[in-house]
This record gives C-alpha cells, sequence and structure tokens, in this order.
C-alpha cells in the first residue's frame, strides 16, 4: 500500500472515548511531540520500515519511538480504507511486545472494522 499523505484516526470506543489520544496527552509534550512526529512520518512516508515501524501480524503494525531516559513507546495501528487507525498505545517494559497489549489491540481491530463494515453496509441503501 503506498499511499501520499495517510488520514490518521483514532480508535474510538462505544463511549467516545479516544484511548490513544488520551495516552498521548498524559506523556506530556516532549514524549508527545517525539510519538507524534514518529505517527507523522507513517503517514506522509508509508510505507516506512524499522527502526521506527514494523509488522506485528494479523494487520497490525507498530510506530516505536525512543524516548528520552531510555524509555521506549509503541502505538500499535492498523489500516481501515486506506486510513491509519491508531488502536493502543504503552510504554514498553519487557522486550517482546506484552500480549495482553497485542489482544487489546486486535479487539479493538475487530470493533473497527465490524463498524466500518456496519457503517458500509448502511450507506450502499
Amino acid at each position: 500500500m503506498s499511499l501520499d499523505n495517510l488520514s490518521i484516526r483514532f480508535y474510538h470506543s462505544s463511549n467516545g472515548r479516544e484511548p490513544v489520544r488520551d495516552w498521548l496527552k498524559e506523556q506530556g509534550r516532549p514524549d508527545s511531540l517525539i510519538i507524534g512526529e514518529d505517527i507523522r512520518l507513517v503517514q506522509i512516508a508509508w510505507p516506512v520500515g524499522m527502526p521506527v515501524c514494523r509488522p506485528l501480524g494479523d494487520g497490525l503494525y507498530e510506530v516505536r519511538s525512543s524516548l528520552p531516559q531510555g524509555r521506549i513507546a509503541r502505538v500499535l495501528f492498523c489500516f481501515c480504507d486506506g486510513e491509519v487507525i491508531l488502536l493502543h498505545a504503552f510504554i514498553k517494559k519487557t522486550p517482546k511486545t506484552p500480549a495482553a497489549d497485542l489482544k487489546l489491540a486486535k479487539e479493538r481491530k475487530s470493533k473497527y472494522l465490524a463498524a466500518a463494515s456496519l457503517d458500509d453496509t448502511r450507506s450502499s441503501r
């Protein structure tokens, strides 16, 4: 998939919360700027490889951000209709991506794609 300037969307829960946007706000300005720059790189230069982006399988990818003091941030995302959907974000504390974080991202991806499919079905009537 090679597209010019992909759109970025935040996954939102049924109650309207946007977990990745909320998480970014909690990180403070210096960290959120670094993470935002890495997300922006995916947006304007896709496909982007290591060290900024890595496929995780099952249509999931991670934005890999190196933060001050040796901390590592990850933003997990997928694609839907040519848009980047930001699903989940966390500060990485172990070498391997935790199974719970992958599971949550997969669940959110499934919910997002199901809702998008439902929207497509409604709009085609």
